[in-house]
């Protein structure tokens, strides 16, 4: 029980150093093309040994990606339970989600490859994810309509509403392709929605 004690914190820094090598070497170089020797080399390591953390590239993956994620995750619950009225911390949580979005996975294209790989054979950390942010969505829905800010309507609909319409601010896939269309900006559209809570 002692050993485990002392031995538990060390995999979980080399889990994390296994992780990181891995984002970068995707954002360098691609992840379809990184293998586990690759993210071994990177870390003057066996391939074995990053086995012994890892039963296959597929979990690196997933690990990358939730490591992504959950900055994202991490920024926006801040920004709930932040200060603000409710209007002014969905503003928020959308543009920030906006920017961090766009951080990660349109200016980094390498990395886009696996969000596009993610998205396409539905890697259960991104249902995950877009569960979390409706949630997220949903209890400011419920703190403005609790204000009398926003209009009765039921929080888990509202925050429905919200993300659909808010959806190609911060769906990677969508904000690669609406980039060069006329869309309105990301304001605008908080404003529509808005507007429209308030009732």
């Amino acid at each position: 029980m002692m050993q485990a004690d002392v031995i538990a914190p060390k995999d979980a820094e080399t889990r994390a150093r296994i992780v990181e090598a891995a984002e970068r070497l995707y954002r360098e170089i691609g992840f379809q093309k990184t293998t586990v020797a690759d993210i071994a080399r990177e870390l003057k390591m066996s391939p074995a040994n990053v086995y012994r953390f890892f039963g296959s590239k597929a979990e690196i993956n997933g690990a990358v990606a939730n490591h992504v994620l959950s900055s994202i995750v991490a920024a926006s619950v801040a920004i709930v339970e932040g200060p603000g009225s409710a209007g002014e911390r969905l503003r928020a949580l959308v543009k920030n989600n906006e920017a961090m979005n766009a951080e990660r996975f349109v200016g980094e294209r390498k990395l886009h490859e696996m969000v596009e790989v993610a998205l396409n054979d539905e890697w259960p950390i991104v249902t995950e994810y877009v569960q979390t942010m409706r949630m997220l969505m949903g209890r400011l829905v419920a703190d403005g309509v609790a204000s009398g800010e926003f209009a009765a309507i039921d929080p888990a609909q509202g925050a429905a509403l919200v993300q659909a319409s808010t959806i190609c601010y911060c769906h990677p896939r969508l904000m690669v392709e609406c980039q060069d269309k006329p869309v309105p900006n990301c304001d605008e559209m908080v404003d529509f929605v808005l507007r429209a809570l308030k009732g």
